[in-house]
């Protein structure tokens, strides 16, 4: 038997879809050109009138990138709450921790303040999503209900490897 919030817990795919819909929600409108230009303009508002900071001025490099990051997220968050498994919260955590790497360094280098405020969500998912496999990896030495043999099936059949 395993722990709700162990890889393999019911609890843990809760916290893999509730990420998914927090993506899906957060990054749908960069994913066109004219849903980012209106989430631009409301968040270099919502910047200034935090004093955090405006974004810099619409131009199509930017939204070009800011384009593909919305698609390749909401497909990955799609992807999330279609077919949640232990392993797509590994590889999210991962991703999370990279983004939020990338939000902490932007706006230390003069990027709008606002960033820090989507820079806690990712860390925090990002712990909440790795926690449980670092945990699992330290128990699943003895062959307790950690163990890698303990870990689910790929859809292939093969067990997932850390």
């Amino acid at each position: 038997m395993t722990s709700p919030f162990t890889p393999a817990g019911p609890g843990y795919l809760r916290v893999v879809r509730a990420s998914a819909w927090y993506d899906l929600v957060v990054t749908a409108g960069f994913a066109t050109p004219w849903t980012y230009a209106l989430l631009h303009d409301a968040l270099t508002s919502w910047g200034r009138a935090l004093g955090l900071g405006a974004l810099p001025p619409l131009d199509p490099m930017q939204t070009l990138y800011a384009n593909l990051l919305g698609s390749v997220v909401v497909v990955w968050a799609l992807l999330r709450l279609v077919r949640p498994l232990p392993v797509h919260g590994l590889f999210d955590g991962a991703a999370r921790v990279l983004f939020a790497l990338w939000q902490a360094y932007a706006p230390t280098h003069g990027a709008t303040r606002l960033l820090w405020l989507f820079f806690v969500v990712e860390a925090a998912f990002g712990v909440v999503e790795l926690v449980p496999w670092w945990r699992s990896r330290r128990v699943g030495c003895g062959g307790g209900p950690g163990s890698p043999d303990a870990w689910p099936a790929a859809p292939s059949g093969r067990k997932l490897e850390a």
